[in-house]
């Protein structure tokens, strides 16, 4: 039973951070964001949804996961890096919708894709498969900088 928690909490964390997020940035998504420039490789509006329900989904499930096979230091450091990435992703649709600031949340995006990459190396030394789930989610990030890129480029 408590294995069965330790999912829904993971789970319910992750998606939670991330319909927080967009309901403090829906009204900047259908307000500043529409008059951008936007680069030519910008994936339509009703994609983000999606895609990131199934990689917040992903990523609850490589968190409980690598926290569930792992112990002691590892099992705290597993999940100190996962939560510190998570609050990196948060943070940067703040900083991108809400500040308008593309530049500094293009700094920003990087060192989200460095904590991905640390919490990815740290989740394989307890379970394989958590570690390959993250790689979506990298996918995804690396995908999302270039494209801050971009709009930092077309509307600095």
């Amino acid at each position: 039973m408590m294995r069965w928690l330790g999912l829904a909490f993971w789970i319910v964390l992750t998606l939670g951070v991330g319909g927080i997020s967009g309901v403090l940035t829906a009204g900047e998504v259908n307000g500043w964001y529409r008059t951008l420039a936007r680069p030519s490789f910008t994936p339509p509006d009703w994609l983000f949804g999606p895609v990131w329900t199934l990689l917040y989904l992903m990523m609850g499930v490589a968190a409980w996961l690598a926290t569930s096979a792992a112990s002691g230091p590892l099992r705290a450091r597993i999940a100190s890096v996962f939560l510190a990435q998570l609050a990196l992703n948060f943070a940067w649709s703040l900083i991108f919708f809400n500040k308008h600031a593309t530049g500094a949340a293009l700094v920003e995006v990087i060192v989200l894709w460095l904590a991905i990459v640390l919490c990815a190396w740290l989740f394989a030394q307890s379970s394989r498969l958590a570690a390959l789930l993250m790689i979506p989610y990298l996918g995804w990030v690396s995908f999302a900088t270039a494209l801050n890129a971009g709009f930092w480029w077309l509307n600095r």
